[in-house]
């Protein structure tokens, strides 16, 4: 890379740095805007002992479910996580410690995390486990709970188009988490389906500034569908 130039030719050193017992914040929603061809190039390189930060944890054999299969998860924490068989194995043997967050409170984490904001307070999960060892403060009569922020060694992200200095757009519903991961790594590496020059994205259509981004690539996509359902004839 040089200059304001954020984009690399391959998936090496789209994740080089990436070391064991990191954090890494992955965008997507379910199988939705996930950054899948990043996700295997961490199975590739067979860093372990990560803690991941992701809405859910992919599926048997795709997505972030396939960094289970040698065990290379350590943590999860997510919102959702059951559409994966391997996922509930290692949860109820103990193998892997997960840490379920309310979908809103995720979110949350992260974008504050990206704003530099170290906690926030949410009435979300007063009175329930997700509180549990918390601190509660009352404003206006009700109880609220501290959640702090988070903040990620690597993000990674998947995006519909970006421009040579990091700039992105995200397409439809496949924007979900990833605006929001992407503001809160160290280091924040998109794949795309399409790179255009500078000046070519209309300013206002920009969902995330280049400024959050470290590295961009260029990749192809399988777009698995999660859940197909078919009208019976």
């Amino acid at each position: 890379m040089a200059g304001f130039n954020k984009v690399v030719t391959s998936y090496e050193d789209a994740m080089a740095g990436l070391g064991d017992n990191m954090t890494v914040i992955a965008g997507g929603f379910g199988l939705c805007g996930i950054p899948e061809n990043l996700i295997a190039q961490i199975k590739t390189m067979g860093t372990k002992g990560l803690t991941v930060v992701s809405n859910n944890c992919g599926i048997d054999g795709f997505g972030l479910g396939i960094l289970l299969e040698d065990r290379q998860i350590q943590k999860m924490v997510a919102s959702y996580v059951g559409e994966n068989k391997l996922f509930e194995e290692q949860l109820l043997s103990g193998e892997l410690e997960v840490e379920l967050t309310p979908q809103g409170t995720l979110a949350e984490k992260m974008r504050a995390g990206g704003a530099g904001i170290p906690a926030f307070y949410t009435a979300t999960g007063f009175g329930t486990p997700v509180g549990d060892g918390k601190e509660v403060r009352e404003f206006n009569g009700r109880s609220y709970i501290m959640e702090e922020s988070i903040k990620g060694d690597f993000a990674i992200v998947k995006a519909w188009k970006a421009d040579r200095y990091g700039n992105l757009v995200y397409r439809h519903t496949a924007q979900n988490f990833n605006p929001l991961a992407a503001t809160a790594g160290k280091i924040t590496v998109v794949e795309v389906e399409e790179i255009v020059e500078p000046g070519e994205l209309e300013p206002s259509q920009i969902h995330t500034p280049g400024i959050y981004v470290d590295r961009v690539i260029l990749g192809s996509f399988e777009k698995r569908i999660e859940q197909r359902t078919v009208r019976t004839a």
